[in-house]
């Protein structure tokens, strides 16, 4: 299966990290857009061509969390967003999966393993029908129906 996924870090070796541990996991083939931060990742997102996102908090410019509201405003198609980030309190949790609409959370540091649990745990939400989507997760929903 091919996902193409929006990693979204100021920090290279980080994005370099996720996409190498996101590898590591052997759930799909994946194809990798880079942004240095929000603002870089608004101008490279486009719905249609992105399949997940794995996104910073804090950034410049624009920091993930803002990116994050931007693309539920804006886009009618939902692309799951994972928040990769150092922020772990309940707070930060609280405020980005209830109120932004990030769909999973990962503290940093992070495994191959913890990566793999938590987007296991995406596809079986997104396959119950609890998000409606396209592309590598609605043909997973279908297929796992």
């Amino acid at each position: 299966m091919d996902i193409n996924a929006l990693i979204v870090d100021d920090s290279g070796i980080m994005r370099k990290m996720v996409m190498r541990t996101l590898n590591q996991t052997g759930l799909a083939n994946f194809s990798f857009v880079e942004a240095v931060d929000g603002l870089d990742a608004l101008e490279k997102f486009d719905p249609k061509a992105i399949d997940i996102a794995f996104v910073d908090w804090n950034m410049p410019n624009m920091s993930g969390i803002d990116f994050v509201r931007k693309i539920r405003e804006t886009s009618k198609e939902h692309v799951p967003v994972v928040m990769i980030t150092t922020e772990g309190t309940m707070g930060k949790v609280e405020e980005a999966l209830d109120e932004a609409g990030v769909d999973s959370y990962v503290v940093k540091p992070f495994t191959a393993e913890i990566l793999q649990k938590k987007l296991d745990s995406l596809f079986a939400k997104l396959a119950e029908g609890g998000k409606k989507s396209k592309g590598f997760f609605g043909k997973r929903s279908k297929i796992a129906s």
